[in-house]
């Protein structure tokens, strides 16, 4: 039997174009460069918060569960749906970063901190980079009263975490999928890579989230450059979605510059808007943005773009949209 197309030995690569990890030399020069040009700037409005609604996100639940999505800042985002309470991505730490005193500091706090975050059914994890899989908040996730959650992650990830004392973990390769209550999680492609370290790269898989529940179905895209995986997780899944695509689609909109370093692993907004498109979602969500300064746009540059680009195209606001971090968006429904 034939191994899948992105299985290699020892390791994963994308299916749309080897990833090829830039040199040394690559990074230094991108390090001067900004360094030379002052860069990122500093944003010239700050980034909106707002206090948490947890009055709401504590008493939704059970049978008359509101589908609702609430932003904690970066790629984690609280998701309420199908009776369950979803976690993405978890930081709630200080830095992104292997040590406490040293790498991206948080610019701004979680919009929900971990001690007021309702139980979580289900954590999904995209990938092993330090700002989208925090070892302290999972640790912490797993210490949760009632019990830990399910920790749904990509191949190669169960060992790293059982090593580290969280074992309610399952593993799923691309197009594989488990059912939790009603609710149907799969791991689905995205173009990126991963590593913890300088010899671990491209050991562990990463990849996205479809999510369907019987009251809303939820996108995930994690990390990832621009490719054709998004039209094909629409056709993938269309027999699911003959009453409309997505519900919301969260899409990264940030960390994006320079292109030179950065369009084989981070879309910038023009090409967030194209997965919007691609995946036919009804509604995105812009993240990855706002929390680390990571790359070189001001951290309150992709969501003027977003506005930009959004009226270039005729798209409502409501299409695709930003959120303050701690804000609650409540979707219709389905059925």
């Amino acid at each position: 039997m034939s191994r899948p197309s992105h299985h290699r030995d020892g390791g994963f690569q994308n299916s749309a174009g080897e990833f090829r990890p830039k040199s040394l030399a690559d990074v230094l020069r991108w390090r001067w460069n900004a360094s030379r040009r002052g860069l990122p700037p500093r944003p010239q409005t700050p980034i909106p918060t707002q206090a948490a609604d947890l009055a709401f996100i504590h008493a939704n639940t059970g049978p008359t569960q509101q589908p609702a999505v609430t932003w904690v800042g970066h790629a984690t985002v609280v998701a309420q749906l199908g009776g369950l309470n979803l976690l993405t991505d978890p930081i709630f730490s200080e830095r992104a970063s292997p040590f406490s005193f040293v790498g991206p500091r948080r610019e701004q706090p979680p919009g929900v901190a971990l001690h007021e975050l309702p139980r979580i059914d289900a954590v999904l994890v995209s990938h092993n980079h330090y700002d989208h899989l925090d070892l302290p908040s999972c640790r912490a996730l797993s210490r949760q009263a009632g019990g830990s959650p399910l920790f749904v992650v990509p191949l190669g990830l169960k060992a790293w975490f059982e090593a580290r004392g969280i074992a309610r973990i399952v593993e799923l390769d691309w197009w594989q999928e488990i059912r939790l209550a009603d609710v149907d999680i799969a791991l689905v492609p995205a173009r990126h890579w991963s590593a913890r370290g300088l010899t671990d790269r491209m050991k562990t898989l990463w990849g996205g989230f479809a999510v369907f529940a019987p009251d809303c179905q939820l996108f995930f895209a994690g990390d990832t450059a621009y490719s054709r995986d998004f039209a094909d997780i629409r056709a993938r899944f269309a027999a699911r979605q003959t009453d409309g695509g997505f519900d919301l689609a969260l899409i990264p909109i940030g960390a994006y510059e320079p292109r030179w370093f950065m369009a084989d692993q981070h879309v910038n907004v023009e090409e967030a808007l194209k997965i919007h498109a691609d995946l036919g979602a009804r509604a995105s969500l812009g993240v990855h943005w706002g929390t680390f300064a990571l790359t070189d746009e001001a951290l309150d540059e992709p969501p003027r773009q977003l506005v930009r680009q959004r009226a270039a195209l005729g798209l409502a606001v409501n299409d695709f949209f930003t959120l303050a971090i701690g804000g609650t968006h409540q979707l219709p429904r389905r059925g």
